[in-house]
């Protein structure tokens, strides 16, 4: 019976640590850009077109535009490595990829159950001399949390599957920046198909088990919806 090799526990351990890092990063990236999209005073609209743009736009040309921003011979690139910043090839990469990936439907998905709130909720709490943004985040928020935490599930689905982004930026080398899925394509490509059927049920299984959570705040979600709209 095949079971994993080193290199397969190695970009498993890799993309575990994706994970770790990526969460809190969706989860702080989506607050702020949903208060600055539902409740700025500009709401800039490039800014949602910014975040909407990598759910249509081909992950390896977003990874070959990164490659080419934050390359080592680029005026960005050496401005970071000055400091020492390293975007190319690296774990920091990776995790840039990951986060890219995953955070639209983050957004997209507390930017919907926001709009779904009462504007007449927001000036009411603003006439009583609330600020804007304690508004957000002790009313919006906290009911709007099932699909908030939702939507960094499928962010840190989206994000540990990601293939282009990190393939371009990362290198997919062996043992340093392989991820989970990339290994899963290392391994098919060179004909290993056991290994392969191995990691992708390992990805699978996880990918899995947070579409079953996401139903679950999904339904919560609802409950909240229907206790606050009877009828």
């Amino acid at each position: 019976m095949a079971s994993l090799t080193p290199d397969a526990w190695a970009a498993l351990w890799l993309s575990a640590r994706i994970a770790l890092f990526a969460l809190p990063a969706y989860a702080l990236a989506t607050v702020l850009l949903c208060y600055a999209l539902q409740f700025g005073l500009k709401r800039p609209a490039w800014l949602d077109a910014l975040v909407t743009l990598q759910l249509v736009f081909p992950p390896v040309v977003i990874g070959f535009g990164l490659l080419w921003l934050l390359g080592r011979e680029s005026l960005l690139g050496r401005t970071l490595l000055s400091f020492g910043i390293d975007l190319v090839f690296t774990f920091p990469g990776l995790l840039l990829a990951a986060f890219l990936a995953g955070l639209p439907l983050a957004v997209k998905t507390l930017q919907t159950a926001l709009q779904t709130h009462p504007r007449v909720w927001h000036d009411v709490a603003l006439t009583l001399g609330r600020g804007p943004r304690n508004v957000y985040l002790t009313m919006h928020l906290p009911i709007a949390l099932p699909a908030l935490l939702g939507g960094l599930l499928l962010a840190l689905a989206r994000g540990m599957g990601e293939v282009g982004i990190s393939l371009m930026l990362g290198g997919n080398i062996l043992g340093r920046t392989e991820t989970l899925s990339l290994a899963i394509f290392n391994t098919v490509t060179t004909g290993d198909y056991a290994q392969a059927g191995l990691l992708s049920t390992v990805l699978g299984t996880f990918s899995l088990l947070l579409f079953v959570a996401v139903r679950l705040l999904q339904n919560k979600g609802l409950a909240k919806h229907d206790v606050l709209h009877p009828g």
